[in-house]
């Protein structure tokens, strides 16, 4: 356990937000909690950002739901109602929509925030109680591009295959559309840690951000231009004789259709694509390949693209192609964002997913979960819309709709529109912790527990499950989203099935992971409080002696985890990588003389996501009170403004409105907005929803625009 546990009235516990899972603890409870530091906790070693030091402010009752809000038919208003009755008229509504329309009219929206227990609840609730197809989550505007093009090259997808603990003992980090230093700054020192140890950190990024700052070299490529520049770094990888003929030989397989694409983009191609010069890109090509380890990280820069799995899948090429994958100190892997970003895509919320990452069209798969729910497996409806394809069909198709944890009026991408769908819907439930943009839209908003008022488990970015340990009391009015699908359930006539306790969901969640990708059936509570956490895959009942890729369980004891994967083969049929066999190709959406300028999208230190918590605490709110406009001096002369001025973005699918924040840090052809506010400077609004073909990824990341002057603030 932490070194905190055994600190009188402290609750080791772990941070709301990002995909890092910080350990901390707490002390206190009602409107007085104090956060304490967890220097055991070894990801973060006590470090916390300022998010995670003012989380406790979300407790306090003036910030969050404490009752059940239902929509009155004479005012419109949403007023205070009994539980009862507000899970009485949601099992009403939904029941008579799929008798009227059939159970596909019906709908359900997951979020990369549930615990692994929540996410793998409302999967079975949707499939076994609705009977819907109609489920995916907003995760899949996360993550999904790297898990993909994961999935494709190794079989599987867990966003580090190495902790966190082994990137200062590599040589070279190519670190790819991250802004770590604002997105997860504690993660920070495992790169100036890299850097005291002799190592280099190169970032790709088209603007100079506090992470690129940081580095021994910084590549800008123009805004969806990230697979021309892995390609044409391979390219010379190939030319300068740097790949490891033995490992290709040995331990991949599509090597020379990934080279042939390869060599059609040489150098001074690709600086006119990417706007990177050729001598830098020899460079990054040296500092990659001189040490003996190396690895390549990605975010969502590249990932948010509608060729993100594409682009991702030419990252993972380069580290195959020059040996620097399944050896230790060398890989690939993807800085997850949420804070169960990872576990929320293992277990069943994802539209052709079942538990323990298995395939929803998979018969032996299907049969397995099957058993252990009790239902016929052809009972099971087959794989659904992704997340836009879904909120794109409310009103249309879907007629009523269930959403967890999610503020899609805000994250989506051409949130106007997505706005206008949900205002379209027969019926829109919500459970949530505060009345976000879009619980304010709902026909029924439930109030829910959240981090530090109940238990439950969530995977960080490493892999490693954790348990978040229930800290203070919620509330009265106050109900867990297990409670609610466990009430609506019965309600809708399963009364069993759908247990309430969290431990109860994942000692089942543990059965119906078993012989999975991501295999959590050796994991119990008492590991994860004796362990302080468990790398999954984790089988039960491991202990012969077996060697499971970092991990070796001695005869009799249970699985030890596994902390690096791929060190003995990779979790293809014939353990062998895939290169990806891919070219360049442009945006979506190109600028034009209409649209002449290229929109790119992001956090910021103090905000987190869609903001529906961070913007209700006032210490955050004063670091970063609103959205804004950051562009190039050039492009402000020529548009005619001055810092704080406001400025108007348009692009094809609506406008926004904020304030210029004028820099030389950003290229000169872009412009960055966060998309933490709703309002007239909402980012999202201007967002284009094409999506990759694969991963069906939104291309947030790339849009073009015109910027006009809209005078002071």
């Amino acid at each position: 356990m932490s070194s905190s546990a055994g600190v009188s009235g402290v609750v080791p516990t772990h941070c709301p937000y990002c995909a890092l899972q910080c350990g901390m603890g707490l002390r206190g409870d009602g409107e007085r909690v104090e956060v304490v530091a967890r220097e055991g906790f070894g990801v973060n070693k006590g470090a916390l950002c300022g998010k995670g030091q003012s989380a406790p402010a979300l407790l306090r009752r003036g910030v969050r739901l404490t009752e059940p809000l239902v929509r009155d038919a004479g005012s419109g208003e949403l007023v205070p109602a009994g539980w009862d009755d507000a899970l009485g008229l949601i099992a009403e509504r939904l029941g008579g929509v799929r008798d009227v329309y059939g159970a596909d009219a019906l709908g359900v929206f997951g979020g990369g925030g549930l615990t692994n227990e929540k996410a793998y609840s409302l999967g079975k609730f949707a499939r076994v109680v609705l009977g819907t197809s109609q489920i995916d989550y907003n995760g899949r505007f996360c993550m999904s591009s790297a898990a993909a093009a994961g999935r494709k090259a190794f079989g599987v997808d867990r966003g580090l295959p190495f902790p966190l603990e082994d990137i200062p003992k590599t040589g070279c980090v190519i670190l790819v559309g991250s802004n770590l230093a604002e997105t997860m700054p504690p993660a920070l020192r495992y790169f100036s840690e890299l850097r005291a140890n002799g190592g280099t950190l190169i970032v790709v990024d088209p603007r100079r951000t506090k992470t690129a700052e940081q580095a021994d070299l910084h590549l800008a490529p123009r805004p969806g231009t990230d697979l021309a520049l892995a390609l044409g770094m391979l390219h010379l990888v190939v030319t300068q004789g740097h790949t490891d003929e033995g490992f290709i030989r040995e331990r991949t397989s599509g090597w020379e259709g990934a080279r042939a694409a390869v060599m059609a983009h040489w150098p001074e191609l690709v600086e006119r694509i990417t706007g990177v010069p050729v001598p830098q890109l020899r460079q990054a090509v040296e500092m990659f390949c001189a040490p003996e380890h190396a690895m390549v990280l990605t975010a969502r820069g590249p990932e948010q693209q509608a060729k993100g799995t594409d682009t991702v899948g030419a990252w993972i090429n380069l580290c195959l192609a020059t040996g620097r994958a399944g050896r230790p100190l060398s890989g690939y892997g993807c800085l997850t964002g949420q804070g169960n970003g990872q576990g929320g895509r293992e277990h069943g919320q994802k539209a052709d997913q079942l538990p323990g990452y298995r395939d929803l069209t998979d018969p032996a798969a299907r049969a397995h979960v099957a058993e252990v729910w009790g239902v016929d497996p052809e009972s099971l409806p087959g794989p659904g819309r992704s997340a836009y394809e879904l909120l794109d069909a409310l009103g249309g198709d879907i007629k009523a709709l269930l959403l967890m944890a999610s503020n899609p009026v805000v994250s989506a991408p051409r949130a106007a529109h997505v706005e206008e769908r949900l205002r379209s819907l027969e019926f829109l439930a919500v459970a949530d912790v505060v009345l976000s943009e879009t619980a304010a839209l709902a026909d029924v908003v439930l109030p829910v527990t959240q981090w530090a008022e109940e238990t439950g488990t969530l995977t960080n970015l490493e892999g490693r499950v954790l348990l978040r340990r229930q800290a203070v009391t919620a509330p009265e009015g106050v109900r867990s989203d297990l409670q609610v699908v466990s009430e609506l359930a019965a309600r809708l006539g399963v009364e069993k099935g759908f247990p309430a306790e969290p431990e109860e969901v994942f000692e089942e969640l543990r059965r119906a992971s078993a012989g999975g990708a991501a295999d959590y059936s050796g994991i119990t509570y008492r590991r994860l409080v004796e362990e302080d956490g468990v790398f999954w895959p984790c089988p039960e009942g491991a202990g012969d002696g077996a060697v499971s890729g970092g991990g070796i369980a001695s005869e009799g004891a249970p699985h030890p985890g596994t902390p690096r994967l791929f060190l003995d083969r990779f979790a293809t049929p014939d353990g062998r990588a895939r290169f990806a066999e891919v070219t360049h190709r442009p945006a979506a959406e190109e600028t034009d003389a209409e649209y002449p300028v290229v929109l790119t999208t992001g956090r910021v230190l103090a905000q987190y996501q869609s903001g529906a918590q961070t913007r209700r605490v006032p210490e955050l709110n004063a670091a970063a009170p609103g959205p804004f406009v950051q562009l190039h001096p050039r492009l402000a002369e020529r548009i005619g403004v001055v810092e704080g001025e406001l400025v108007t973005v348009v692009s094809r699918r609506g406008r926004a409105v904020a304030p210029a924040r004028i820099t030389s840090t950003i290229r000169a052809d872009t412009v960055f907005m966060p998309f933490h506010w709703a309002g007239e400077g909402r980012a999202n609004t201007l967002t284009n929803p094409a999506l990759d073909p694969t991963s069906r990824m939104p291309e947030f990341k790339v849009c073009a625009v015109r910027l006009e002057a809209a005078g002071s603030v």
